[in-house]
């Protein structure tokens, strides 16, 4: 049902597969695994996403943001009325040691719940200390996280760091950020159309045999594997532990270094996250878990190359809201949208809908009064005219 979506889905079988959890001479552990976070406009099927993944994990637990509580997620000291005896009971990340724990409405959590997480993932561990009960519990989870910007919608106006609007200390924890926008383009949109209407058709409910031997369409270039092979697949790429050797290492250093140096000379308006010494962790978790996908023990190039690839790609999505660019001029933009509308409807009387034009407006970040204040600016100007009701909107010159 999920269309396109390639990088994320390519992420995803890696967050699934992960790295391995390293244990150093004196104790101290290095996690192997690669928390993810969504952010994106509503409809871009990202609990849809997470729901799969929990389908497909041989151990998961789904929970949402409002539907949690810090205590509900780590644990929580139950005291027993009859004997007073007090007991300790474990919460949905406890409950998800050694699987993945995914957290729906990650935004609308409560900011003291959210700080709950931050042990968790990071020291891979929930420590207690609660009526008597001093204790720490295990609690080696994935963490996958989907939310909605701040202000709804992401707002291509405001620096990514503005719409994500989530505390540095978590947003460094996440090793991949990925930013999903409901961007318009026609030959995408039009195949996500030709995919959900042919999921809701009759050809879906026809039997396994005529759905096999259907020739494959143009849009589906594969034909998918269902949850139990993902399963074992996943189970098996788990028992390798590929490591880097040392030509690859120097690579990986020169990418990190290069990575914190753009950062530097970035203008804070543009800055799309923190490159932090956890960056590099990152990177090299999702090599080792590429190489793993590959049932390989050794680290090479492709791997290395794949994982800088997907962190790029985890924020290419920014760029591609146009408007993003700074000194867009509101006017410019609605004229150039009214023009638009009004060749399409060439053998009309040139005559645009205002709710077109606001809802097509909606999508560069205009409100419905910029879009009234940019159109009585144009008449003022005597550029555009209004019908008497104000609910169309024309050239007062046809264009030509």
């Amino acid at each position: 049902e999920i269309f396109g979506h390639t990088d994320v889905k390519k992420a995803l079988l890696l967050v699934l597969i992960g790295s391995f959890t390293k244990t150093m001479k004196d104790g101290m552990k290095i996690r192997g695994d690669i928390h993810t976070l969504f952010m994106g406009d509503p409809g871009v099927a990202k609990s849809q996403l997470l729901k799969q993944v929990c389908n497909i994990a041989p151990r998961s637990v789904y929970t949402t943001g409002k539907g949690s509580s810090g205590v509900g997620l780590t644990a929580s000291v139950i005291r027993d009325n009859a004997t007073g005896e007090v007991t300790l009971e474990g919460g949905a990340l406890v409950l998800a040691d050694m699987g993945i724990c995914c957290i729906d409405e990650f935004d609308k959590m409560d900011e003291s719940d959210r700080t709950a997480i931050h042990e968790v993932m990071e020291q891979q561990s929930v420590s207690i200390a609660k009526s008597g009960i001093t204790t720490t519990l295990n609690t080696r989870t994935t963490v996958l996280a989907a939310a909605n910007p701040v202000f709804g919608r992401y707002n291509p106006y405001k620096s990514p760091v503005e719409n994500i609007d989530l505390p540095p200390a978590l947003l460094s924890r996440f090793d991949l950020l990925f930013l999903l926008l409901d961007t318009v383009d026609s030959e995408k949109d039009r195949n996500l159309a030709m995919h959900v209407t042919k999921v809701h058709s009759v050809y879906a409910n026809q039997d396994a045999e005529r759905k096999a031997e259907a020739p494959t369409d143009d849009i589906y270039e594969f034909k998918a594997f269902d949850a139990t092979f993902m399963r074992n697949y996943v189970r098996r790429a788990k028992t390798f532990e590929p490591l880097i050797d040392d030509e690859l290492m120097r690579d990986i250093v020169d990418a990190y270094v290069s990575l914190r140096e753009d950062e530097k000379h970035a203008e804070k308006d543009t800055r799309k996250s923190y490159t932090t010494p956890r960056t590099l962790l990152a990177i090299l978790r999702l090599s080792q878990a590429h190489a793993r996908a590959r049932f390989s023990d050794k680290v090479e190039r492709e791997d290395f190359d794949e994982a800088m690839r997907l962190m790029k790609a985890s924020k290419e999505s920014v760029e591609l809201s146009a408007p993003a660019k700074k000194g867009t001029n509101p006017l410019d933009l609605v004229y150039d949208i009214i023009s638009d509308l009004s060749r399409k409807d060439a053998d009309g009387d040139g005559w645009v809908d205002m709710a077109h034009v606001t809802s097509m407006a909606g999508h560069k970040a205009l409100t419905k009064e910029m879009v009234v204040e940019a159109i009585e600016n144009w008449e003022s100007l005597s550029v555009l005219v209004r019908n008497p009701e104000k609910t169309k909107v024309k050239f007062m010159v046809p264009l030509a």
